[in-house]
């Protein structure tokens, strides 16, 4: 993401294993990979004190996010639309998914199709999450940049690994969303 002016660049993510001195990621999505054809990324990497230093194409440094645990923290998977009826969702078996990941104050959701690699987009930024309220700050966002700076105000009712997520989405629309709670 490139801030001034907000512009979406690349993302990429998946399941992680360390080997030997290496961060290997098996990549569940890629913005990128029509142009690299990349499914498994191999970083060498080392730790010192307090830091993760990445060698990647110059060496990136990062330091531990202050923790801040709230509510809808995890990694949750689309479900189907509201209200829940008994109609079909989609699952982990799925290969068309959206990812929503909420983690100390960030979050992240990924549109994908997980046997192509099709990227169908994403944004996220941060949020807060408390008694029933939802809210993101949109800081990045594939589709259009111009949503950067944009607050959602939602509801949220936690039912078993269900989040039931309702509000306006960032048309304006009404919508009422089923997220449920990602096992991995």
């Amino acid at each position: 993401m490139k801030k001034k002016p907000a512009r979406f660049i690349m993302t990429r993510g998946g399941f992680v294993k360390i080997e030997e001195n290496r961060l290997v990621v098996l990549l569940e999505f890629n913005s990128n990979y029509e142009n690299d054809q990349l499914r498994i990324l191999s970083i060498p990497f080392e730790e010192k004190e307090d830091e993760l230093i990445l060698d990647m194409k110059t060496k990136k440094s990062f330091k531990p996010a202050p923790l801040l645990t709230q509510d809808l923290d995890g990694k949750w998977l689309f479900a189907t639309r509201g209200p829940d009826e008994d109609q079909e969702r989609r699952g982990e078996e799925n290969p068309r998914k959206t990812l929503k990941i909420l983690k100390d104050g960030r979050f992240q959701w990924i549109a994908y199709q997980t046997e192509t690699m099709k990227f169908s987009g994403t944004g996220g930024g941060s949020f807060t999450s408390e008694d029933g309220k939802y809210t993101e700050n949109i800081e990045f966002f594939s589709k259009d940049d111009s949503r950067v700076g944009a607050t959602l105000k939602f509801n949220y009712d936690l039912k078993e690994n269900d989040w039931h997520h309702t509000g306006k989405n960032s048309k304006g629309e009404p919508m009422y969303e089923i997220w449920t709670k990602r096992k991995d």
